[in-house]
């Protein structure tokens, strides 16, 4: 019986080491093809980088009078072109004020852009030639992460939880817009240096004189002040409480002292003090939450940084026209000589 076993065994283990070096053999090819992919993928990016060195050395001289022509027309334009000055107003717009601003910067910039001197003239009470000399209005938003995440948070506090399974931060960060962001930037290009100071007061009034963000404004500010002076109120209440309590529990300790263990309520008016302790902590921090919306929420817009009254001058490298014209110029020569390539190619896959 156990001579039958033996070839049966010898067989198993044969069939086993079949399969072991079967499995060896596909692990190997697979090693092999992998280190083979990334072998070709490396050759491939070298031979593109070698393509493109023998492209820019067989047209250097093309690329190269392409530059210079850019760089002369460009030179020749900084050296004519007049020198522009740019001034910045920062501020923190409430009540949802902050389209209406952009409306209205946007609205400025469109009169520049249509050359109306005049109505810029009338509009900011400024001279026609000074009008003339303001060259652009932009606005955009100062982009700051800390926004989103805290106006993400004020969301989760104000609704349910079966709100937030429907809408995760991803829906509502695709939501939030620039309008939403808290710090915007109005910037303001012109010939002269000395024009901005007298925009900033036009700018903004065209907003805080609004009627709707007025009438928002102070019944704000009347909410704000009347639940500060009631959160004083109660401060001062606990205060008083405390007092009593306070004199209650030494009263309480003299008689202890004195040796007579009748307990008048020192225990419970030990408690009742950490109570009034902890409603007094409360108080202060709403007191503080108040007196934070006072200084951030008061304004229809807060002025962070108004505009200089001397603006600066515009410079560096992206500016200058002999950059600009020069990479342009070397940037379409390099395109057209690929395109003609691409054609050559084209024409010789057709054969």
């Amino acid at each position: 019986m156990s001579t039958n076993n033996k070839p049966l065994n010898t067989d198993n283990n044969n069939q086993e080491e079949v399969d072991l070096g079967s499995l060896f053999v596909i692990i190997g090819k697979g090693f092999s093809n992998f280190f083979n992919f990334i072998a070709k993928t490396f050759k491939g990016i070298f031979h593109l980088f070698i393509s493109m060195f023998i492209f820019l050395k067989e047209n250097s001289i093309k690329i190269g009078v392409a530059l210079i022509v850019g760089l002369v027309l460009g030179l020749f334009l900084e050296i004519n072109k007049k020198v522009s000055y740019a001034s910045d107003l920062l501020v923190s717009p409430n009540f949802q004020s902050a389209r209406q601003l952009y409306n209205n910067v946007n609205y400025y910039n469109d009169l520049v852009l249509q050359k109306d001197t005049l109505k810029i003239a009338e509009t900011f009470n400024i001279d026609k030639e000074t009008a003339a000399s303001i060259k652009e209005f932009t606005i955009v938003p100062v982009k700051n992460t800390s926004d989103l995440i805290n106006s993400y948070n004020e969301f989760v506090t104000s609704v349910d939880t079966l709100t937030l399974r429907d809408y995760t931060f991803k829906d509502f960060s695709l939501s939030f817009t620039d309008l939403n962001y808290h710090l915007h930037q109005v910037h303001v290009i012109a010939s002269k240096n000395d024009v901005f100071e007298k925009l900033g007061e036009v700018i903004l009034g065209s907003v805080v004189q609004n009627e709707y963000f007025n009438r928002v404004k102070e019944l704000n500010n009347e909410n704000l002040d009347r639940t500060d002076a009631l959160i004083r109120n109660n401060l001062g209440q606990t205060d008083s409480l405390r007092k009593v309590y306070m004199q209650v529990m030494l009263a309480e300790a003299k008689k202890e002292s004195t040796g007579t263990s009748i307990d008048l309520g020192g225990q419970k008016s030990a408690t009742k003090e950490l109570a009034l302790f902890e409603t007094n902590r409360n108080l202060n921090e709403d007191l503080s939450d108040v007196v934070r919306d006072k200084s951030d929420k008061y304004e229809v817009i807060n002025v962070i940084s108004n505009f200089q009254p001397i603006g600066y001058e515009i410079k560096g490298v992206t500016a200058n026209y002999a950059f600009i014209l020069g990479a342009l110029g070397a940037g379409l020569m390099i395109l057209f000589l690929l395109l003609v390539k691409f054609n050559l190619f084209l024409t010789n896959y057709k054969k």
